[in-house]
């Protein structure tokens, strides 16, 4: 797959995008949603998308947080293994939901989840991360860029 236009292009092209997609990136200092809870939800949203850019980018990202490895190889089965959080299944759950918004509504059951563990700022907040990498997913998707792999 050939890039369609580079990511400096495209910084250049709409430096405002990129401020405001980073922007939203920034996590308050007032949240219980950690920087690790945000790229967690960061790389499965890029799995369900398919992004490959992103999904390299976030899993490396884990790793430097000292994410174990084990974990991060079963994050798109994360219901069926038993090595998430109560908040990490919350969040996941909520970052799917969105995600996948165009195939049915966000239930009530999902919501119900998500605010009996996280306050509504925290559920605010995880929001602005589900938006700002499907965002960012979708960028990367149209224009092509890929992560340097090494072999």
């Amino acid at each position: 797959m050939q890039t369609r236009l580079s990511q400096q292009q495209l910084y250049s092209l709409n430096p405002g995008l990129v401020k405001h997609l980073t922007g939203l990136s920034a996590l308050p200092e007032d949240t219980n949603i950690t920087a690790k809870l945000a790229d967690l939800v960061r790389l499965r949203v890029s799995q369900i998308n398919g992004c490959g850019f992103c999904q390299h980018m976030h899993s490396a990202e884990l790793r430097s947080q000292g994410e174990r490895q084990q974990r991060l190889d079963v994050l798109a089965a994360w219901r069926e293994v038993p090595v998430f959080s109560e908040q990490e299944t919350a969040a996941l759950a909520w970052a799917e939901a969105l995600t996948n918004i165009i195939d049915k509504h966000v239930e009530d059951d999902v919501y119900n989840q998500v605010s009996a563990i996280l306050n509504e700022k925290d559920i605010v907040v995880l929001t602005t991360v589900v938006l700002e990498i499907n965002s960012w997913n979708r960028i990367v998707k149209a224009f092509h860029f890929t992560p340097e792999l090494t072999e």
